[in-house]
């Protein structure tokens, strides 16, 4: 029986997490939910797991959510705001932390985490993006795992269990394409918000469905299998493969490559997460090739997902400059989700602040420096949206 906690309980990767605990109670034990607003899920969540504390990032839904639990045997304690989800993630005798919340709102929690000694099943891409020259560190003196949760950096994971620690030569990371990528550069510049949010195989959060679409999330993913498995940045490719059945690969020095292979279903990486190094047993389809089908490959377009090479070269750069562009890509994808700009401005706001910080980036930046870098990319992308009107 392993205790777990969940922050982002419900969004996506937290209500699949629940799901797992629900097929696998003898296994595992929610001991603290947390979630940003939406309290009547969470209630219910809250009496079918029976957590000891639970908290919401937005303080005035307290109320109503001790209403919604009214009658409910099972009283947990209930925290709010930034520090509430920071205790949840810290608390009790926890011993895996699965970090769901989206964007750079999951680096605090995350380090209180390690710092408590928790194992991390990493949702999150965007805290070790942002984060990674003092997250890193901290697992390392902490003593604590840090486990990828997303399909990309599992199927990676997965393929390097044996493998000895020189054996690694290059990483390829497979992309879907998105919901455009069968549509022609030239018409990029007339979709909307709803045409974005139409992923042809994953089911998932709106940023992410528009990082998808614009494959930010495959350059973001570089920078994590960078500081997850230790390789150079020219070393780690992405190939565009539309069915999303190989989940990535890995080339070993002898030319031999490893693959991870299986249906589009987030539940199989977080469940690897929480249960490594062993294997449980589920009653989910198993892959069928024949039924799956040709498996294509395509190498990605630049000129039509300029966030790709934004975001090799922020890498690269290093330092702070991760998480300016992680910063500024969520600032720009919640303003063309509010419909404020258009999706071809998302890569011209990122890349304008990427060069605007340029000047200013270290290479060995503390907490203080990442968390003033996110606020002040924030700043600058909402300062160029109204400069350009």
């Amino acid at each position: 029986m392993k205790k777990i906690s969940i922050l982002g309980s419900t969004g996506s990767i937290g209500t699949q997490t629940l799901d797992i605990v629900t097929s696998h109670p003898d296994n595992f034990q929610v001991v603290g939910l947390a979630t940003g607003t939406n309290i009547t899920l969470l209630a219910r969540q809250i009496a079918q797991f029976k957590p000891e504390i639970v908290a919401i990032c937005d303080e005035t839904k307290v109320n109503d959510l001790k209403s919604l639990l009214t009658g409910i045997e099972h009283q947990p304690i209930i925290l709010a705001g930034e520090e509430g989800i920071i205790e949840v993630a810290r608390y009790g005798d926890s011993e895996s932390v699965v970090t769901g919340i989206v964007g750079c709102a999951g680096l605090l929690p995350t380090i209180a985490a390690i710092k408590a000694g928790k194992d991390i099943a990493l949702a999150n891409k965007e805290t070790l993006i942002a984060g990674g020259p003092v997250v890193l560190p901290l697992v390392q003196k902490h003593g604590v795992k840090l486990l990828p949760a997303d399909s990309e950096h599992s199927a990676i994971f997965q393929c390097l269990q044996g493998v000895p620690s020189n054996g690694l030569r290059r990483i390829i990371l497979t992309a879907s394409g998105g919901s455009f990528r069968d549509l022609p550069v030239e018409k990029l510049n007339t979709v909307t918000v709803a045409d974005a949010l139409k992923h042809p195989n994953w089911s998932m959060g709106k940023k992410i469905t528009i990082d998808s679409a614009t494959l930010m999330n495959k350059g973001l993913e570089v920078i994590e299998a960078h500081y997850l498995f230790g390789l150079d940045y020219d070393r780690i490719d992405i190939v565009i493969h539309p069915q999303s059945i190989i989940h990535s690969l890995i080339e070993l020095e002898d030319t031999s490559v490893l693959a991870q292979l299986g249906w589009p279903d987030m539940r199989l990486p977080l469940l690897y997460a929480l249960s490594w190094p062993d294997r449980i047993h589920t009653d989910w389809p198993s892959l069928d090739l024949v039924k799956a089908g040709d498996l294509t490959f395509r190498e990605p377009d630049h000129h039509k997902y300029p966030c790709m090479g934004l975001a090799y070269s922020a890498g690269i750069a290093g330092g702070a400059m991760p998480a300016v562009l992680n910063a500024a890509n969520e600032e720009a994808v919640a303003l063309f989700l509010s419909e404020k700009i258009g999706f071809l401005d998302i890569p011209r706001l990122i890349e304008i602040t990427c060069d605007r910080f340029s000047s200013h980036n270290t290479s060995t930046p503390t907490l203080e420096d990442i968390i003033e870098a996110d606020r002040w990319a924030r700043e600058e992308v909402r300062n160029q949206m109204l400069l350009a009107r």
